[in-house]
């Protein structure tokens, strides 16, 4: 017996990649493979009835160079990094390395924060953020006439 199947027109479209061919020509180049990843910054997040508590991981960054704003309930944290190393064999250099990175994160929360305050500290390469929440406006309900 044999099996019937339905005639699809747009089967193959759904398959199409335009790229198909290409993928060679698309790798990444070896020179670029053997530069350092690009960084990130990961993130824990709680809360309680009166705050958020952040921590996001900033390993290698200055105190200086990490800035933290607050608008309403949304919240940005960027960073900025620096790293220069310089091997020298007598009064050449043999080989130098720099590297500048910038990260950052921009997320929202479900309450507004009470930006005076939020207070930051850094230790050990951790950005622990304490961010209470502003109290929620009394709702206010009007009769109708």
């Amino acid at each position: 017996m044999t099996n019937l199947t339905r005639f699809d027109p747009f089967a193959e479209l759904v398959r199409f990649d335009p790229l198909r061919g290409f993928e060679d020509m698309l790798r990444m180049p070896r020179a670029y493979r053997a530069l350092p990843p690009e960084p990130e910054m990961k993130m824990d997040m709680s809360e309680d009835a009166k705050a958020f508590y952040v921590k996001a991981e900033l390993p290698g960054v200055r105190r200086e160079d990490i800035h933290v704003a607050i608008d309403g309930n949304e919240v940005s944290i960027s960073a900025e990094s620096k790293k220069e190393t310089e091997q020298k064999q007598g009064e050449s250099v043999v080989r130098s390395e720099r590297y500048y990175g910038r990260v950052a994160r921009v997320f929202s929360l479900t309450h507004s924060v009470d930006e005076a305050r939020a207070e930051a500290k850094y230790v050990d390469g951790v950005l622990m953020l304490t961010l209470p929440k502003k109290g929620e406006p009394a709702v206010k309900e009007v009769t109708v006439n």
